[in-house]
């Protein structure tokens, strides 16, 4: 009898939920549909300076060879890679994450953004044409002193780490309030989809090089 009342009870209140009523546990969903209308500009430019970084990072820039490596110097052998590569590119990252606690132009509806997020398009072809090894296809070396893939790792790490933390500051920020957390997980949608994006280009990018 008493499993009869409860297994009622459930039903009239899973009838009442399906009929358009709330009750308490019940999961809401967000509202898409605002949030990307308030937020589709900042959460492409998410997507593109992730998905930038992540095509020549580090698949094009781990392969990039000092051009004075047949010298034998420990520095051009063992130490060139990691340091031009992965330490430069995490420290500058770092920094321009942190310099968006004291800075935090253009704005959120400025078109300047977006326009410094496609402008990076141009690490591309520049770490591409830097002293990287193996290359089956583009033969012409135009960046082969050591200088240029400090440079332009630099330049990679830092604007990543700018340009792609601006965007998830403004987002939560040009919602209404209820909306902020939920927009905070668009915007990291955006990003996702961005690093998956990426990666897949960076194999055909390595590919053509």
């Amino acid at each position: 009898m008493y499993a009869s009342l409860l297994s009622r009870h459930y039903m009239m209140a899973a009838t009442h939920l399906g009929s358009g009523g709330t009750s308490e546990g019940a999961v809401s969903v967000p509202p898409l549909r605002p949030i990307l209308r308030k937020t589709w500009v900042l959460g492409l430019s998410v997507f593109y300076v992730f998905c930038v970084s992540i095509m020549v990072f580090p698949a094009v820039s781990s392969g990039i060879q000092s051009a004075n490596k047949d010298s034998g110097s420990p520095w051009t052998t063992t130490y060139f890679v990691p340091i031009t590569s992965f330490l430069l590119y995490n420290i500058s990252d770092f920094c321009g994450r942190q310099c968006t606690a004291w800075l935090q132009v253009p704005g959120p509806t400025s078109r300047v953004l977006p326009a410094l997020v496609l402008c990076r398009s141009v690490m591309v072809p520049l770490l591409m044409f830097c002293n990287y090894q193996p290359r089956d296809h583009l033969k012409t070396v135009l960046f082969g002193h050591d200088v240029f893939p400090v440079v332009f790792n630099c330049l990679l790490g830092l604007t990543n780490g700018y340009l792609g933390t601006l965007p998830m500051i403004y987002g939560p920020k040009v919602v209404p309030r209820e909306l902020a957390e939920a927009t905070g997980v668009v915007m990291s949608f955006f990003l996702t989809l961005g690093l998956a994006v990426g990666s897949a280009f960076s194999v055909l990018i390595v590919h053509c090089i």
